[in-house]
């Protein structure tokens, strides 16, 4: 009897533990503090959409949880959802050299604003 007890009582303890929800992308608050309304869904259509013979999943995974691969070097790249790596998205001019660099290689031109934080405002619900 005892045991059920501590095993109830355990029970009811994990279950009102708070998980965190993923990660808010400051970089995102910011683009919506300028009027930015984010579209998740665009974001991962953006995200699995072919632009010629590439798209975002050619080097990161197309599971946004999992180690990607760069295409060309083969390096392995960490994570993009922000529930596995939140450290990601903590420097905003990171965010927006990655976007500079990947964007102009994938998509040949800048990613506009609203599709940055259609992509960050998927990534930050992965």
């Amino acid at each position: 009897m005892k045991r059920l007890i501590n095993s109830l009582l355990l029970t009811a303890a994990l279950c009102s533990i708070n998980l965190p929800a993923a990660a808010e992308i400051d970089y995102l608050r910011q683009l919506q503090q300028r009027g930015i309304q984010p579209a998740p869904a665009a974001g991962e259509q953006l995200w699995r959409a072919k632009h010629g013979d590439r798209s975002c999943t050619s080097c990161h995974a197309q599971n946004p949880r999992q180690t990607g691969k760069h295409a060309k070097t083969g390096k392995t790249i960490e994570p993009m959802a922000a529930s596995v790596n939140p450290g990601r998205y903590q420097d905003s001019r990171k965010i927006n050299k990655w976007f500079l660099r990947n964007c102009k290689w994938t998509l040949g031109r800048t990613c506009s604003d609203q599709e940055k934080a259609d992509i960050l405002a998927w990534l930050q619900s992965q």
